[in-house]
């Protein structure tokens, strides 16, 4: 008996370094892919945007008397210069639609979103004559792609030009007058939008700002040191979002992290580095039903047991980079229950192995594996399970004679 439970757990602790080194070549292939694979994306869909508010400002000449010294005298002269004067916003009002729009590139899902912003401006022309304002725009960022990008000033569409980082139109204000600037525009993004209210890491100040968010997806986060929205409703196809403020001095941002799918490549990983779990499981309650029932199982049937438990985590591994992960799980599941029940069938017989072999793989290979695809409920999940394992195995063993049973086994 000596003998048989040190050639299992030597069979055991093989199968362990197999999974090791399973869980250890996914999150390589995956680390090592997932740099590439992040830059082909943003490549082709775009990066995280941070759109800054517009900058309106006009150029107007100011005349200054300018003393000199020329051939030992001194002369005043007259010099007229171009001084541009930034006009502060009085008022913001922004709608941003986020739509969630998934990416698949290997092993790894990108949180990639398609967004629509619109935003009403008003500024004052605090001179009484009439003034033409530069209106600039810093784009949200420089690899992305901008469809229906507009600007106008009071209801006129002004014309565009681009440079560098920003976008530029040029407008005429009455004198005294307060206009509207209203910009729109559609683009896709990666991971993270923000609007950043100044142009550093300095504390900005700003007045009379509401800006809403309408999601069509749930499981957002808002990252460290950013404003949490002062109003938020779940609506029938997600959330909207407000940002409420009559006169703002914060250095914080409005940022918003899209929700992160399931990602196949760590989960098999994860699985395949806990697989020793369920596995350790099974061997103890089929050598404590075996040992029962006398049923003589050799090492080389708990051999074959661990090949098919491995036979699960291995084609997990490979078939999830073609199909859907729960079509993966499923199908891997489904292929090592049958692996194990169709084995054991013909060892022991086909109630031993259906009902009781079957369905203590189904407890601790399929159900202990699928509860990685609940995050923080795992640890919860498997110490019921143990726990309850422990109560039933006790239950059933309470009253034998281990001393008889063991010397009873056949060597």
């Amino acid at each position: 008996m000596v003998k048989r439970i040190l050639a299992i757990i030597a069979i055991f602790a093989c199968t362990c370094v197999a999974w090791m080194i399973l869980g250890t070549s996914i999150f390589l292939r995956t680390e090592n892919a997932g740099s590439q694979l992040s830059g082909r994306v943003a490549s082709t869909w775009g990066t995280g945007q941070e759109q800054h508010p517009p900058a309106a400002s006009c150029v107007s000449k100011v005349t200054k008397i300018v003393e000199t010294e020329e051939n030992g005298k001194k002369i005043k002269k007259t010099e007229t210069r171009d001084v541009t004067d930034a006009v502060p916003l009085n008022s913001s009002r922004i709608v941003v639609d986020l739509h969630i729009d998934y990416r698949q590139k290997g092993l790894l899902w990108f949180s990639t979103y398609r967004v629509g912003f619109a935003g009403n401006y008003t500024f004052q022309n605090p001179a009484g004559r009439e003034e033409t304002f530069t209106i600039r725009l810093p784009l949200p960022s420089k690899q992305a792609v901008y469809d229906g990008m507009e600007i106008s000033l009071d209801g006129e569409v002004l014309p565009l030009d681009f440079g560098g980082s920003e976008v530029t139109a040029h407008g005429v204000l009455r004198a005294n007058a307060t206009g509207m600037v209203r910009i729109a525009y559609r683009s896709q993004g990666q991971d993270n939008w923000s609007y950043k209210f100044s142009g550093g890491d300095e504390i900005a100040r700003v007045k009379d700002v509401h800006l809403l968010v309408n999601t069509d997806f749930g499981g957002f986060d808002f990252p460290e040191n950013s404003l949490s929205p002062t109003e938020k409703r779940q609506t029938s196809e997600g959330w909207e979002l407000k940002w409420d403020y009559q006169n703002l001095v914060s250095g914080f941002n409005i940022a918003l992290n899209m929700p992160q799918k399931l990602q196949p490549g760590p989960l098999a990983g994860r699985i395949s580095y806990f697989a020793p779990v369920p596995l350790f499981f099974f061997f103890f309650l089929v050598f404590i039903l075996s040992t029962l029932r006398g049923i003589d199982l050799h090492p080389m049937n708990y051999f074959f047991l661990a090949c098919a438990f491995f036979a699960f985590h291995l084609l997990l591994a490979y078939l999830c980079d073609h199909v859907s992960i729960h079509s993966a799980f499923a199908i891997s599941s489904a292929v090592s229950v049958l692996l194990v029940v169709t084995y054991l069938r013909l060892v022991v017989n086909l109630r031993f192995a259906v009902a009781e072999a079957g369905l203590a793989q189904l407890i601790y290979l399929v159900l202990f594996s699928y509860a990685f695809f609940f995050e923080g409920f795992t640890g919860l999940a498997i110490t019921i399970g143990a726990i309850l394992t422990l109560f039933v195995v006790m239950q059933m063993t309470g009253r034998i004679q281990w001393m008889e049973k063991f010397l009873r086994s056949p060597a």
